[in-house]
């Protein structure tokens, strides 16, 4: 008599996690990135090209005012005339965004600087400087005729901003190392003034007469105070009333 004979199943193969999570992650890589209200979340390199936009158009409108030629934003911008005219169609919209650029850029750096360095005094400098390489003297020749200054964009943009320079000059200005005979006003206006050369004259090297007069700018705000300033101190309001 035969005894019976068993037949083992087929082994499965084991799982392999490693696999499994590489599956999943390839298929997250070839969907769309959609954000939490189901929008989907603009591509990397479209970021990267309207960055770019940005901060050519911001070059070329401290050196040239804001009338310069789409032409010479997109070559600035290393992109073709018509990868800029689909993110910004029109002039306004352009000049818009740029000076949304420049604030949010300048008010990251505020808030930086005062988190990020050993005192108050530091942190201003920092700050100046940073705020010198952002151009943010391209504002204001952008916030004349036909600009959308109560733009509810902006005016959060402002906010955000105001809060951060009057936080960080009130940092410095309570811990002694600030001279309080001076107001937001005043360093924003030396900043504005002396981080953008005059339109058309092409100046050389400018990075590098910015910065040292901006530093010797901020050596007179050291306190105490080594001379009577004339004159009140520019708030901004001030500044408002001027420009917006």
């Amino acid at each position: 008599m035969k005894s019976s004979t068993s037949i083992a199943p087929a082994a499965r193969p084991t799982p392999d996690p490693d696999r499994a999570q590489a599956r999943v992650q390839a298929r997250v890589q070839v969907q769309p990135q959609v954000s939490a209200t189901g929008v989907p979340r603009p591509r990397a390199d479209a970021v990267r090209n309207r960055e770019r936009i940005l901060a050519a158009a911001r070059e070329a409108f401290v050196e040239s005012g804001s009338a310069t030629p789409f032409d010479e934003v997109a070559r600035r911008a290393g992109i073709g005339n018509a990868t800029l005219y689909r993110h910004f169609p029109d002039r306004p919209t352009l000049v818009h965004h740029v000076v949304l650029f420049t604030m949010g850029r300048v008010t990251a750096s505020a808030e930086a600087s005062l988190a990020e360095e050993p005192d108050a005094f530091a942190a201003l400098c920092r700050f100046t400087h940073a705020a010198a390489d952002e151009r943010i003297g391209a504002l204001c020749p952008m916030l004349g005729e036909g600009f959308d200054g109560e733009h509810p964009e902006l005016l959060a943009a402002r906010t955000a901003l105001e809060e951060a320079v009057v936080t960080l000059l009130a940092a410095g200005q309570d811990a002694g190392l600030v001279r309080t005979d001076i107001g937001v006003g005043d360093l924003m206006v030396a900043l504005s003034q002396l981080s953008r050369p005059l339109p058309g004259t092409a100046c050389l090297d400018t990075d590098r007469f910015a910065h040292r007069h901006l530093q010797l700018f901020l050596d007179g705000l050291r306190a105490p105070a080594r001379s009577e300033l004339p004159g009140s101190a520019a708030t901004l309001d001030d500044l408002r009333q001027k420009t917006m």
